[in-house]
């Protein structure tokens, strides 16, 4: 397996994952990381491999309801592939309606996901916009 090599693939690659989060393909999910993975996923600390990466995946297909996801492809250099992405879901836990957007840089190796660093912001949707620092 091989890494995108242009924007089409790219996006192509971009659109899969998407596609993978609604509903939640779990299984589809991990094979589309190497089994030696690292995640630095927003404030949680760093982990590795496709088991830890299982836990972070169940944990959150619990918690969000009808989760709804758009991912953009910001660029492509070599093996390094970004991305936006903004979502909705139902929080199962307070029932509240919840909106994100954070971006994404994901270091390919053999057509996977090797390295996937993270951040985003996340509201109640329709609520106020406000980081923490500001």
């Amino acid at each position: 397996m091989s890494n995108p090599q242009t924007l089409d693939e790219a996006r192509a690659f971009v659109a899969r994952v998407q596609s993978l989060f609604m509903p939640w393909d779990i299984p589809g999910l991990l094979a589309g990381f190497t089994e030696d993975c690292v995640v630095r996923f927003g404030d949680l600390p760093e982990f590795r491999g496709r088991t830890a990466l299982e836990q972070l995946f169940r944990s959150r297909s619990e918690r969000q309801k009808d989760y709804r996801l758009k991912k953009t492809l910001l660029a492509l250099e070599g093996n390094v592939l970004a991305n936006v992405w903004e979502g909705t879901w139902e929080d199962r836990d307070t029932g509240k309606a919840m909106a994100g957007r954070g971006l994404e840089v994901w270091r390919m190796r053999d057509g996977m996901i090797a390295v996937w660093d993270a951040a985003f912001n996340v509201w109640e949707e329709g609520g106020e916009r406000r980081s923490p620092v500001m």
